[in-house]
């Protein structure tokens, strides 16, 4: 890695860890770019390049996209001017094959992964957490059964809207899968990143602001200046 190459971070997290908000946060602390491998594919399809087309023809005939599209789609998309300054991987790796993956793709850009930060959560209370979030269907603003109630009943507090959604997959027996598979999954990628002496670990049960710091303190040392 060159002195002057983009820092690389990664954030891990299971749903409703706060890997987004958290993320956006170090965007504006660092003006680094946040990748999201939703994104990043959606984005790729839409601007029809070749690895875009790749996932779009996988996509429409209901496979899943291979572990070389996605590398190819980030390879793509880590060139682009704006990333210069820095990217947060939010999503990728899932596993420790496509970190190897990734290793390869960076050592090609004279990169390295600087920090890798796992935003720990309680399964009990994430499941709390998780399962009681809806929001407005017009304008986006979340809420929670108990954390964040309106303060009308029914009644979106910033456009007064009436309409409240909830993922289908925020069910107490959705969420409690989906949080093992997570931890099944990452656990051999946690101990992978461990291995390399790049992991660091943050509570993520605290407040929002707290978490936040705990993680600009980590990039700071982690990053050089």
């Amino acid at each position: 890695m060159t002195t002057n190459a983009p820092p690389v971070l990664i954030l891990l997290g299971p749903p409703g860890a706060g890997k987004g908000t958290q993320a956006r946060m170090l965007e504006e602390q660092f003006g680094y770019v946040q990748l999201s491998t939703g994104d990043l594919l959606r984005a790729a399809v839409a601007a029809g390049t070749d690895a875009g087309k790749a996932a779009d023809a996988v996509m429409k005939a209901g496979g899943l996209v291979s572990d070389q599209i996605v590398i190819d789609i980030l390879r793509d998309r880590l060139a682009e001017p704006d990333c210069a300054t820095g990217v947060i991987l939010d999503g990728f790796p899932r596993t420790t094959v496509q970190a190897k993956a990734l290793d390869a793709l960076l050592v090609e850009s004279k990169q390295r992964i600087d920090s890798v930060i796992s935003l720990d959560v309680d399964d009990a209370a994430m499941v709390t957490r998780v399962a009681g979030r809806y929001t407005c269907a017009s304008c986006g603003e979340g809420y929670h059964d108990t954390f964040k109630v309106p303060a009308t009943a029914g009644v979106c507090d910033n456009c007064g809207g009436t309409d409240m959604k909830r993922r289908a997959d925020d069910t107490v027996e959705a969420v409690g899968a989906r949080l093992e598979a997570y931890h099944a999954q990452t656990a051999p990628l946690i101990d992978y990143y461990d291995g390399h002496g790049v992991l660091s670990r943050v509570d993520a049960m605290g407040q929002i602001n707290d978490v936040a710091a705990a993680l600009r303190g980590l990039i700071k040392s982690a990053v050089p200046a």
